[in-house]
């Protein structure tokens, strides 16, 4: 149900509010719990709207209320609303001392990340229970994974070593700065994680530029200065911060080489969708979002689609 609810308020533009409330308290211990849950469920009937939806979120501990049609009220006045409601309710219903030891939670969709790009992406997996199941059932699929990535991480950073130190000491030598470059950069679930790269371009340049080239790209306003091909691409073609030295590395990806200790270290997988800035998840428009909430399920990689093909000349959905 909540997984059609997120589909409709997709389409629909709108949002929605998932109200979970904990009832183990006053279901432990009682002889005749099909009483009880009958007590309570009338409860929320009475303190919720006919559009709202009443179900168990996890059978006999909490009871999920997806509130609909929300309307141009704040994420605060509605919380303060239906808390009010079930307050006054669950007094009357079942006594001032059941009724204190339910406590209620609120988790509204879309998400809020907070204070823009530097805000908390991290997913609400109390939005998408689906997600959690899926993964409790594929845990040893999802373990042996883990191990392909270790070992075969683990043989790459030993056996191309010597790449790793002859693209170091190219950098090092025709560009001032450091010889990785560190970003922050979204994981699985929304996770923040730093991604390591071979810097490909000049420390002088800024980070606004790339920036807002995206989120023009994304919302179809440029044409990525591209003369392969007639559609928008990715990444900025003929980009003057990049170094010599920092093009050949892109063009063969051995800028990506360091990745490999991002999946060592359980950032990233060998095979996985590419990790999103914040900024670009920002500009996402909520049906975008929802095609890459999608891929959120499995662990970012560093074997991508655009690494065997397509690099930066990909449209956006192509690349995402």
């Amino acid at each position: 149900m909540l997984y059609l609810e997120r589909r409709r308020v997709e389409r629909a533009g709108s949002r929605f509010v998932l109200v979970l409330v904990d009832v183990s308290g006053n279901l432990a211990g009682i002889p005749n719990k099909e009483r009880a849950v009958q007590v309570l469920t009338k409860s929320l009937s009475e303190a919720t709207r006919e559009t709202d939806i009443i179900g168990w979120y996890v059978q006999n501990n909490l009871i999920g209320v997806i509130g609909t049609e929300l309307g141009d009220a704040t994420n605060e006045v509605v919380q303060g609303k239906f808390l009010e409601r079930l307050r006054s309710i669950f007094e009357m219903k079942l006594g001032w001392e059941k009724s204190a030891s339910i406590s209620v939670s609120f988790h509204f969709f879309p998400e809020e990340s907070g204070a823009g790009v530097a805000g908390d992406h991290t997913a609400n997996i109390k939005l998408y229970p689906e997600i959690q199941k899926r993964e409790n059932a594929r845990r040893v699929p999802l373990a042996i994974k883990r191990c392909i990535d270790l070992a075969g991480s683990a043989a790459a950073l030993f056996f191309f070593s010597p790449i790793f130190a002859a693209v170091a000491l190219a950098i090092k030598l025709t560009s001032k700065g450091p010889v990785l470059f560190r970003q922050e950069r979204l994981g699985h679930h929304g996770k923040t994680f730093t991604v390591l790269k071979f810097r490909s371009m000049r420390t002088d340049c800024d980070a606004k530029i790339h920036q807002q080239y995206v989120e023009q790209f994304i919302a179809g306003q440029v044409d990525g200065n591209s003369e392969a091909t007639a559609k928008p691409v990715f990444k900025i073609q003929k980009d003057p911060r990049v170094t010599p030295v920092g093009r050949f590395i892109r063009k063969t990806s051995l800028d990506e080489l360091p990745q490999f200790w991002n999946v060592l270290r359980g950032d990233m997988s060998l095979v996985g969708p590419r990790p999103s800035l914040a900024y670009e998840y920002c500009a996402y428009e909520l049906g975008t979002a929802a095609v890459c909430s999608k891929s959120s399920r499995a662990s970012r990689g560093c074997g991508k689609w655009k690494v065997v093909a397509g690099r930066g000349l990909m449209t956006w959905f192509a690349w995402i």
